[in-house]
């Protein structure tokens, strides 16, 4: 699942960190589903919680050689600041803040769903080329 709830790190003093293992299916745009899984690092700071970890996933892809579909693993190195939008102790709205337009966001739920930021990093790792392999031949006649 790639929803984590963060109240309690969003309770705890900056500095605060706590590791979890990650693993769920994101829609991405063009190849289809992609399963990632990996592990993620969640560290308070003193106005959000970053995110840093590596993901492992693939997307169904076309050879740019020899035009055959073919799976095509990928590495995610995540690193995002996620703000929250309700206040932890309260449940007041917080204001989106203004220096960071469009930020990754925890929900008034406190919970923080990376598939926007997986689907984000998967279209970004996708070579402009991509070969099934290296000494891929191409298209034989």
């Amino acid at each position: 699942m790639l929803e984590i709830n963060v109240s309690q790190i969003l309770k705890g003093t900056i500095g605060t960190q706590k590791s979890v293992q990650v693993s769920g299916e994101v829609e991405i745009t063009g190849f289809g589903a992609a399963h990632a899984e990996g592990s993620v690092k969640l560290t308070r700071t003193n106005r959000s919680i970053l995110v840093k970890g590596t993901l492992k996933t693939s997307v169904k892809a076309e050879c740019a050689r020899c035009l055959e579909p073919y799976d095509c693993p990928l590495v995610l190195n995540i690193e995002e600041e996620y703000f929250p939008v309700a206040d932890v102790n309260t449940g007041a709205p917080l204001p989106e803040p203004d220096e960071e337009p469009g930020a990754f966001v925890i929900d008034e739920h406190l919970i923080l769903d990376l598939s926007e930021a997986v689907r984000q990093y998967t279209l970004m790792a996708v070579p402009m080329k991509p070969l099934c392999r290296t000494e891929c031949p191409g298209i034989i006649i």
